[in-house]
């Protein structure tokens, strides 16, 4: 009689989290002693007000785009050069405890990431109001052409999730204190 093959009884939302587990602890190995300057707490703080401006940025370019300044989309090129390199650094310099797995956290740590995302989970919904709104109100009146409302709405409703994603990254980055020193 063939041997049966072995059959994985969990379910799949176990053993993706296991696998998410297993990534993340690799990933944490590999970048655990990267960037030591920028893990005080004063350096990560620095890097949450650098991926803010980004924010502000991109949110100040959606709305010149909804009143009619099509150029003013280039705007959206700093915005990125900013928040790309500022966003890689604070996910290393903190350890991205804000998409950590479960099983990869104590249980203080479990419950700030968990305050943390329901943080930024609020944030989302409350600022998707203002794209949501933009959008009805555009298609309604006709603010412009569809396509000026479209683009403008696009860039709002990215930089919301952009915002509400980031949320606890950056929250957790600004909270924790500087990490022990080890002897």
């Amino acid at each position: 009689m063939p041997e049966q093959a072995h059959v994985d009884h969990r379910n799949i939302l176990q053993r993706y989290q296991d696998f998410r587990t297993r990534r993340f602890r690799k990933y944490e190995q590999t970048w655990a002693t990267s960037l030591p300057r920028w893990r005080t707490r004063g350096r990560r703080r620095a890097l949450v007000i650098a991926v803010a401006v980004s924010f502000l940025v991109m949110a100040t370019t959606a709305v010149l785009c909804a009143f009619g300044f099509t150029t003013a989309a280039l705007l959206w090129l700093p915005a990125c050069a900013l928040f790309f390199p500022a966003w890689t650094v604070l996910q290393i310099a903190s350890g991205r405890l804000g998409d950590a797995p479960e099983a990869a956290l104590d249980e203080f740590e479990v419950a700030q990431r968990n305050s943390a995302r329901s943080i930024g989970l609020t944030i989302t919904q409350y600022l998707m109001l203002i794209p949501i709104g933009y959008l009805l109100i555009g298609a309604v009146h006709g603010l412009g052409a569809g396509e000026d409302v479209a683009y403008a709405g696009a860039l709002m409703v990215l930089t919301v999730l952009l915002i509400g994603g980031c949320a606890p990254a950056m929250i957790l980055a600004w909270v924790r204190p500087d990490p022990v020193a080890e002897d």
